[in-house]
């Protein structure tokens, strides 16, 4: 399958399917979705680009299908979040051979805010930050250099710091529409067939998910 391939472009190096470079468990991509990166080698994305994502802790980056990811975008997960409820923000449990502490409560160090959850179809801009514990919808767009700290609705444009709401991209009938048929779960047969609709907004071209 095209889909299992490193490079999609032929003598593109800077473009990868990032489902087939990334190793850690804790990290799911879906297929075809793409990584740009014209700094760095865009293989390293799990190192470059996916922060503070220590074992311990367990907790996930799930990505869907189609998604477009640029150049220098960054997930932040939970070990960089130094916990508020403590009287102080230093991190004394991840010293703990130092201070005496008990090497299990080593996650007392941070707020454990969740995984961080990217639908299908969705653009995050360059050098966008996407933080541990939010939810991004599907078809929604990232702007660049926007930090998310909050869920994304589904087909919604979001830019600034932090990132708020710009406009939604269709109309509310559309989007239902969209939500229901699950494009990027057709067979590539059936996507074939459709790409054209889709490029050119064609909503009632679609065929419907129970003609598939």
């Amino acid at each position: 399958m095209h889909s299992e391939i490193i490079y999609p472009r032929k003598k593109d190096l800077e473009t990868v399917y990032l489902k087939n470079v990334v190793t850690n468990p804790n990290i799911i991509v879906g297929d075809f979705t793409m990584y740009n990166d014209f700094v760095n080698d865009p293989r390293q994305f799990e190192k470059n680009n996916v922060l503070y994502h220590y074992p311990v802790n367990h907790d996930k980056l799930v990505i869907g299908k189609f998604c477009s990811i640029a150049c220098g975008a960054k997930f932040l997960f939970n070990s960089a979040n130094h916990r508020l409820t403590s009287l102080s923000t230093y991190p004394f449990p991840i010293f703990f051979a130092k201070w005496g502490l008990c090497q299990q409560d080593i996650t007392m160090a941070w707020d454990n805010k969740g995984d961080i959850i990217i639908g299908n179809d969705v653009w995050i801009g360059y050098e966008a930050l996407i933080l541990a514990g939010v939810t991004i919808g599907n078809g929604a767009i990232i702007g660049a250099r926007a930090v998310v700290t909050k869920d994304i609705p589904p087909y919604t444009i979001v830019g600034g710091v932090p990132a708020k709401t710009i406009r939604k991209r269709f109309s509310d009938e559309v989007i239902a529409t969209l939500l229901e048929l699950k494009w990027w779960d057709w067979p590539e047969e059936t996507l074939q067939k459709h790409i054209l609709d889709l490029q050119a907004g064609r909503v009632h071209g679609l065929p419907s998910h129970l003609q598939i």
